[in-house]
């Protein structure tokens, strides 16, 4: 049997056509792939040379199949760890394998919700602080805002100690920039030599030393402390390995501090970003998490209670990140040769499941592009939930999961609270880089 007939894969894209729309796909792939999978069906193939494959995927069979039920052949692609880890190291996101697996059961009960729950005053009072600042009456971009937001509360829930403050912004502003520099080098692997040649890697790995070198000093100011002080940083510093009972590296936890900040901060300003566009456009949906707020605080003041009880709330946020996933795709590479579905591929098959899509994809969801926070409550919740991905699934799934619902629910209640929300936008625009950004969400904030 020839190799070409013991493997079979999706319905092929034409190297030629995917040559002529690429430059389109660099600029927006999401377009592209709407249209490729009305043609082709839920997955389709290109083929690279001879026998390498890529496949895109809407399917929530293959979505289970590689994150779930099958996911130790299946790990993340060679492509993405080796571009992220030059500028990231080695931390939860960009490890693979006994590795992965070892760093994740040692952070992981620092993401237990009894610890989350300890961090939510610091928390709730870093979100009033930023929400006591917003520009009222008149129309703001509201990316920056919730941005500035969500790596505050990373940065207070990292590191509660006020010394490390004047550090902030500097981390934020060497993330963004090494961020935007590592979107080119995806985007642009044929201009690989000159970025190498211009200075521009040496520039920016030389920042990202800088960044290591300044969560450094705040771990060792806080190893020489002899304060109690409850945050992420003394929770990960507290960490034992099961086998041999040490520590850390200093090395490898400033590795996955950095993966905190990045993973914890712009997926949250997205999510919140999209969510406040949403509500802006539908006042009645507004009110509905304004009764509920009321509701609520006219039995507890516990925050920790409020946000148990928070069923709409959450189920709003849940359906604005259905129709706007934060990560909107991942990728996964298979070690060995395997059945997926219906195909047979050979080992080493990219494989890329559009969350975007699979969240839209009329086979699974009834009016799959209208606003319906209904489907996340009772009844129905339990079958949307079978199509749902805002943070992955299976055993690599966002560690950070609990932490980020916590906050943009008190960041949604709060506002809610305080202010009618007006969207000055029609439609919505968005650049689906590593996660899915806004682009110009206008919106304006006025006093209850």
């Amino acid at each position: 049997m020839s190799e070409n007939k013991k493997y079979n894969y999706p319905g092929r894209l034409s190297i030629l056509r995917f040559l002529k729309d690429a430059e389109g796909v660099r600029r927006n792939p999401i377009p592209f792939h709407k249209r490729y999978f009305e043609k082709f069906g839920d997955s389709f193939a290109i083929r690279i040379g001879f026998s390498k494959h890529i496949i895109l995927s809407r399917d929530n069979e293959i979505a289970q199949y590689i994150l779930v039920k099958n996911q130790k052949n299946y790990h993340k692609s060679k492509f993405q760890s080796i571009y992220l880890s030059k500028y990231l190291g080695k931390g939860l996101l960009t490890s693979d394998g006994d590795f992965w697996l070892k760093q994740r059961r040692l952070i992981q009960p620092a993401f237990h919700k009894q610890k989350m729950n300890q961090l939510v005053d610091n928390m709730n009072s870093t979100i009033t602080l930023e929400i006591d600042n917003l520009v009222e009456d008149q129309s703001i971009n509201v990316f920056p805002v919730m941005s500035n937001l969500a790596f505050n509360v990373v940065a207070k829930s990292l590191f509660q100690l006020s010394t490390a403050e004047n550090k902030f912004e500097r981390i934020k502003f060497i993330i963004e920039e090494v961020q935007n520099f590592l979107i080119k080098e995806i985007r642009l692997p044929h201009k690989a030599w000159w970025f190498s040649l211009s200075g521009q890697v040496k520039k920016h790995l030389k920042l990202a030393e800088e960044n290591n070198n300044i969560i450094r000093e705040i771990i060792e100011e806080r190893k020489s402390s002899t304060e109690e002080i409850n945050d992420l940083l003394n929770m990960l510093l507290e960490t034992r390995y099961e086998d041999t009972g040490e520590s850390m590296s200093i090395e490898q936890l400033i590795d996955e501090i950095k993966v905190l900040f990045i993973a914890g901060h712009e997926t949250t300003a997205n999510a919140l970003t999209f969510t406040l566009y949403l509500l802006g456009k539908n006042p009645e949906v507004q009110q509905k998490i304004l009764n509920e707020i009321v509701e609520i605080e006219s039995h507890t003041e516990n925050i920790v209670e409020k946000l148990q009880k928070m069923t709409y709330t959450n189920a709003v946020l849940n359906e604005s990140m259905r129709l706007y996933p934060p990560a909107w795709i991942t990728d996964r590479q298979n070690l060995e040769d395997d059945s997926l579905g219906e195909f047979k591929i050979k080992k080493n098959t990219l494989i890329g499941v559009s969350f975007y899509e699979l969240h839209r994809n009329p086979k699974y969801w009834e009016n799959p592009d209208e606003f319906i926070p209904e489907r996340f409550l009772g009844e129905q919740k339990k079958e949307s939930m079978q199509y749902f991905y805002p943070f992955g699934a299976g055993p690599r799934m966002c560690i950070g999961t609990g932490f980020a619902i916590y906050e943009m629910c008190l960041t949604i209640s709060q506002i809610v609270k305080k202010y009618v929300i007006k969207s000055q936008n029609y439609t919505v625009q968005f650049n689906p880089l590593i996660t899915l950004k806004p682009v110009n969400v206008e919106v304006s904030f006025s006093k209850r």
